[in-house]
């Protein structure tokens, strides 16, 4: 009955959650093929440029201390408010280095116009500075529907005002104002609708307590970010500023729906799992309950993608990112591995093992440099071909420090997925044969999708996939 509670729990959780990502992330989405049709590759280019600085400077800007709020069972408002002046202090220690580094970092790339570019962009850690407790009560309390009034409103303001200035000429500052206008947007409605207002304590021995456990995500989210946006600082250096668009593109468009969706359901059941991490066994049957979830969700979607990738790029971002479709189809494949990275990595946030994680992350790191540096003399398409095989060494490193404390290791969790995977694979293959009877792209792209998705619950129907019938059963439970 536990579990069930359990599950019921995370279904709501889970559905204002996707409520919050998908509204969001589709307009997001939407906004974002809209510009890519007025800006540039090699604007975006000078954007990912930069994406590497101000991505480590916001791993240092949270610290790890929003998962230490919400993993901690006994919390005060003496740490909310600690973590609250701790993260002000972050944000402007690391814009002013960033402000300072901007002459550097454009002398680097050889694109004078990107020292500007840093300082305004940089203004957004101080801007998100102010949020991250608010967001860490929110994800407590299970509210999500705060928060997908906030970033749904930021995101659609923002938006519009880009594809303005998008479309006046603007171009790459277009970008730069969106991304300013919805961090400023997204913070403000925060603070507004959570009411919460800091007190004057700052405790220093509540901030130890939280970096004891912060400090490890801190330390793993910097490598992570260092390692994923290495590529841009290589490609930036080595090849043009339209290399740059064209690969970050890809690799945004490739990750979008994974990432996205492991997003809305990692963050929903966090909180949950957190309050059972001391129940060994209910935890371990909700891991592989949420983990052939996933799968079933993410795996379909991920081969259907890589499958149908051609007429995908032309259809929604035109002839002029053609080139991209070779580095999306493999990235595709690549990522379609999240569920089992992402959930493998929480169980020891979970179960506060982040010493475990920062050894994983550094194993995987040091793989993932290996592969880059022997990849990058070959060009884009072995590089993407190289993150490809680096998403499974990190899939394999992280399942083997999981199992010291979940007991569920490779073939456990591999044959908990087998069915979902071969449904999946077997979907795309019937859809890669229909594709070879017709020549239109937008009927490809129609009627590929269409083909797919009965294809999948056909036969998830016809084999009883248990995923299915779950899903059908809350579906119908939401709607009436």
């Amino acid at each position: 009955m536990k579990e069930n509670s359990l599950i019921s729990e995370s279904i709501k959780t889970v559905v204002w959650s996707a409520i919050e990502r998908f509204s969001v992330q589709v307009i997001q989405f939407v906004l974002t093929i809209i510009l890519a049709r007025l800006v540039a590759p090699s604007e975006y280019g000078l954007i990912a440029m930069l994406t590497i600085f101000i991505a480590v400077a916001q791993s240092f800007v949270d610290s790890g201390f929003s998962s230490a709020l919400v993993q901690k069972k006994n919390r005060t408002e003496t740490d909310f408010s600690t973590v609250f002046y701790f993260n002000i202090a972050i944000s402007l220690i690391s814009y002013i280095i960033l402000y300072l580094s901007a002459p550097y970092i454009a002398l680097y790339y050889r694109e004078p116009l990107l020292e500007l570019l840093c300082k305004w962009l940089g203004l957004s850690l101080i801007i998100q500075g102010f949020s991250v407790v608010q967001v860490a009560k929110l994800t407590i309390s299970l509210d999500f529907k705060t928060q997908a009034r906030a970033s749904l409103t930021a995101v659609i303001i923002s938006g519009l005002l880009g594809v303005y200035l998008a479309y006046s000429g603007y171009g790459v500052w277009a970008l730069v104002a969106q991304s300013l206008l919805n961090n400023i947007l997204n913070t403000s409605i925060l603070c507004l609708l959570t009411k919460w207002i800091p007190k004057f304590i700052f405790s220093v021995s509540s901030l130890k307590s939280l970096f004891s456990f912060g400090s490890k995500l801190l330390l793993s989210g910097l490598l992570h970010t260092i390692y994923i946006n290495l590529y841009s600082l290589v490609i930036g250096r080595k090849y043009s500023a339209t290399d740059v668009g064209f690969f970050n593109q890809a690799n945004l468009s490739a990750r979008f729906p994974s990432v996205s969706l492991m997003a809305i359901i990692s963050r929903a059941i966090y909180p949950i799992q957190c309050k059972i991490q001391d129940e060994n066994e209910l935890l371990l049957s909700s891991f592989k309950q949420y983990l052939r979830m996933s799968c079933y969700i993410i795996f379909p979607v991920m081969i259907s993608m890589s499958v149908l990738a051609k007429p995908l790029i032309l259809v929604i971002l035109t002839d002029k990112w053609l080139p991209i479709t070779d580095l999306f189809m493999f990235l595709c494949i690549g990522y379609m591995w999240i569920p089992l990275m992402v959930l493998n990595n929480q169980i020891l946030h979970v179960k506060g093992r982040t010493d475990y994680f920062l050894k994983a992350e550094i194993i995987k790191k040091i793989v993932g440099l290996f592969i880059l540096v022997v990849t990058m003399p070959f060009g884009l398409t072995v590089l993407c071909i190289g993150l490809l095989v680096y998403n499974f060494f990190d899939m394999i490193i992280i399942i083997y420090f999981s199992k010291k404390v979940i007991n569920t290791g490779y073939f456990e969790q591999f044959k908990s997925i087998f069915s979902i995977f071969s449904l999946s694979i077997a979907m795309g293959v019937t859809i890669h044969l229909s594709l070879l009877l017709i020549s239109n792209i937008y009927l490809q792209l129609f009627l590929g999708i269409l083909i797919g998705l009965v294809f999948y619950l056909s036969f998830s129907y016809w084999f009883k996939i248990k995923e299915f019938n779950f899903l059908l059963l809350n579906f119908k439970k939401i709607i009436q």
